[in-house]
């Protein structure tokens, strides 16, 4: 009698301990970013800057232009729907391995749904109102056309989005708590004060970075670029001056982004950065994978980005 009630105990004591793994288990894996969907004021002029980043156009549902970066990650430009607004984001986009079981999981901890679970796809909102969308690898959202008739691709790698956050407990609670993203870098402008947050998904190495401490001006032009300095989205590359000839090559040097597309900065994470920004002023931040300078504010504390993308 003694040993099974021993044993019963020793049961549930394992059980207990083990319960941590089984929350775990229940949330399928998030293996990196799919997508960032930006709205846009002029189309065609999207059009063209993105294709001068060797991304072709391909045609997605609606109004929805999509700009294919591999065979599982783009850029989607659709047009403007509020000229008053100073955000250009529209949507974040993550890949998981099971859409349906994770839906699931998010309705069960009382995340509303946006849109439910079609062609692999989902949506919900964070706790800040941001749109993201969850997208089943291997799905009919990942199908993609040929590259024809389009110049030299800049990168083949998103390797994080970041957005403006204003309160990162209440962002943490959605994607530290119950997706299990985690800590990957934090820094600031400053020593001793923190303005980016950077978080990996829980199943990969791309990451969501928390632009804190955004300061607008209230004037609509000047807050444009100010948003779009914080809602961007980053390329992978090896070596800053691989992207540099390539956009040389396909004519960067012949437009308005001429002054951006030679201009690299060592960010303070030690990695060497380039910025080109879109016609809406949304920021496309060229970033080498790995650091080559001094890293300051924070350590590492996972592993970085390779080309090879996280599946």
């Amino acid at each position: 009698m003694k040993a099974s009630r021993y044993f019963a105990a020793a049961l549930l004591a394992g059980l207990a301990a083990a319960s941590p793994v089984v929350r775990a288990q229940q949330r399928p894996a998030i293996t990196g970013i799919a997508f960032m969907r930006v709205y846009s004021n002029n189309p065609p002029a999207s059009e063209d800057f993105y294709k001068m980043l060797g991304f072709k156009p391909q045609p997605d549902e609606g109004k929805v232009e999509r700009f294919d970066v591999s065979a599982s990650q783009w850029v989607e430009v659709t047009p403007l729907t509020d000229p008053k607004s100073s955000s250009r984001m529209a949507e974040v986009g993550f890949t998981t391995r099971n859409a349906a079981s994770l839906e699931k999981y998010l309705k069960a901890k009382g995340v509303t749904i946006l849109e439910p679970l079609k062609h692999g796809e989902f949506t919900v909102a964070d706790p800040e109102g941001n749109r993201v969308a969850f997208v089943q690898a291997g799905s009919q959202r990942f199908i993609t056309g040929n590259r024809d008739g389009v110049g030299e691709s800049t990168s083949q790698r998103i390797i994080h989005v970041g957005f403006v956050v204003k309160s990162a407990a209440a962002e943490d609670h959605f994607y530290r708590d119950l997706l299990g993203f985690r800590p990957y870098w934090h820094g600031g402008m400053k020593d001793g004060q923190t303005d980016w947050v950077s978080l990996q998904v829980p199943d990969g190495s791309d990451w969501l970075e928390y632009m804190l401490n955004t300061n607008l001006t209230g004037n609509m032009k000047k807050d444009l670029h100010t948003v779009g300095v914080q809602d961007h989205f980053s390329l992978g590359i090896e070596h800053m001056q691989d992207a540099e000839d390539v956009l040389a090559r396909n004519g960067c040097a012949t437009t308005s982004q001429a002054s951006n597309c030679t201009k690299t900065v060592m960010g303070k994470d030690g990695k060497m950065q380039m910025n080109v920004y879109d016609p809406d002023q949304t920021r496309v931040e060229y970033m080498e994978f790995k650091p080559t300078g001094p890293v300051c504010c924070s350590e590492f504390t996972a592993k970085h980005p390779t080309q090879i993308e996280d599946k």
